[in-house]
């Protein structure tokens, strides 16, 4: 590594949720899980493992500035439909190598807080969430 400005900073990140732009966001991880099956061979103490599977998940984290998730999925889940989206992960730091842009799709909330907050505090939400597929729109290349 060339030098320390070139880690990316969470500070140039942002959102996009159905293509609407998130101005309210702090942070965003998608991450992705395997699930591993144990193979036992002969000959060998150790077991390894098989991926047979995947978890995506992940969690926006939003300041509290209006009531875009109860109007997102609220009443859709309320009346028992099971509401998809797509976001758009985007981390552009002008001292890194590059921009990173991630989608996610047949994304599937996890819950609706519905109120959560404290005398003297900022208003924070927490939006966890699964997916079924994502891509990278652009990668970060590596240094020379």
């Amino acid at each position: 590594m060339e030098s320390a400005k070139r880690v990316i900073s969470g500070t140039w990140g942002e959102v996009w949720l159905d293509n609407e732009y998130v101005a309210e966001c702090y942070g965003m991880q998608l991450k992705v899980s395997f699930k591993k099956e144990d193979i036992k061979r002969c000959g060998m103490m150790a077991t390894d493992k098989k991926i047979t599977g995947m978890d995506c998940s992940g969690t926006v984290k939003l300041y509290k500035t209006s009531s875009r998730m109860a109007r997102k999925i609220g009443s859709s889940m309320k009346n028992g439909e099971d509401v998809r989206f797509t976001i758009i992960s985007k981390l552009d730091d002008p001292d890194a190598y590059g921009a990173e842009r991630v989608v996610a799709n047949g994304v599937s909330f996890d819950d609706l807080t519905l109120a959560d907050w404290e005398a003297g505090a900022t208003g924070k939400v927490d939006a966890p969430f699964t997916f079924t597929d994502y891509d990278y729109l652009d990668m970060i290349p590596e240094a020379e």
